[in-house]
């Protein structure tokens, strides 16, 4: 329960070795445990997390730029953050018309082509609350996320938005669209982690292979306890196994 950064050379290469496995068609899909991102930032990795190291590694093995999506997928909500692994004062600088748009693209391809989906619905949650309230609770809503929505929809998209946030995740919101797009990762994480804890998947959008992840972290608090639950490690194995099954569709 104790984590070294003498062991992220160990990490690094097994996660590299994975991806390698299913480059050479030995594997079909990617399934991977959590890691510690201190000890490896200590170590000198350069990567804020998991996604971000796949598609580096996707566009130096498979020779095409990869832009690495992270959505957490359940039955009960599908979540995309567009800032990820940032602190949170930083988000909304980072947070652009072009990001919204490009994250929404490789989600609604990867809804097609991966699960199916003909039409995928995406609801595009507000940065600020109520959405900004009309510019008198920030302007980024009707500067940035609202000029992006309309783009999405410009290409096709069943995009709607921006939505507040707060009324975006009960019930009857949630059986209007099959992934909401969120504008920073604990607006993305929190309703799918209070919903479905035990069940939601990572899934890593945006890569030329199927890789999910259980969407909880290391839990070095509970090591050799015996209190740990595999139902996510589960459900990212059947999920890896469900997506990977039938050739991508075009």
């Amino acid at each position: 329960g104790r984590p070294d950064p003498r062991d992220a050379a160990t990490v690094i290469g097994a996660i590299r070795r994975g991806v390698e496995l299913v480059h050479g068609e030995r594997c079909g899909a990617l399934v991977t445990a959590p890691i510690a991102k201190a000890p490896l930032m200590a170590a000198g990795f350069p990567h804020p997390g998991h996604t971000e190291y796949l598609g580096a590694l996707a566009g130096e093995l498979w020779g095409a730029p990869a832009r690495a999506v992270m959505l957490l997928w359940s039955e009960e909500v599908a979540v995309v953050p567009v800032t990820v692994h940032v602190p949170l004062r930083a988000a909304p600088d980072l947070l652009t018309e072009d990001e919204i748009v490009e994250t929404g693209r490789v989600l609604v391809r990867d809804l097609r082509r991966r699960f199916r989906l003909e039409a995928p619905r995406i609801a595009v949650a507000g940065l600020n609350p109520h959405a900004g309230e009309d510019g008198k609770l920030g302007h980024e809503d009707e500067a940035i996320v609202a000029p992006a929505v309309r783009r999405l929809q410009a290409e096709g998209v069943a995009a709607t938005g921006p939505h507040p946030a707060d009324t975006l995740f009960h019930a009857a919101a949630r059986a209007r669209y099959d992934a909401a797009l969120c504008m920073y990762h604990d607006q993305a994480l929190i309703p799918v982690k209070t919903l479905a804890f035990d069940r939601a998947v990572n899934v890593t959008l945006g890569l030329p292979f199927v890789r999910t992840s259980p969407d909880h972290g290391t839990a070095f608090d509970i090591a050799g306890t015996g209190a740990g639950n595999p139902e996510s490690l589960a459900a990212a194995l059947e999920l890896a196994a469900r997506l990977s099954a039938e050739p991508v569709a075009p």
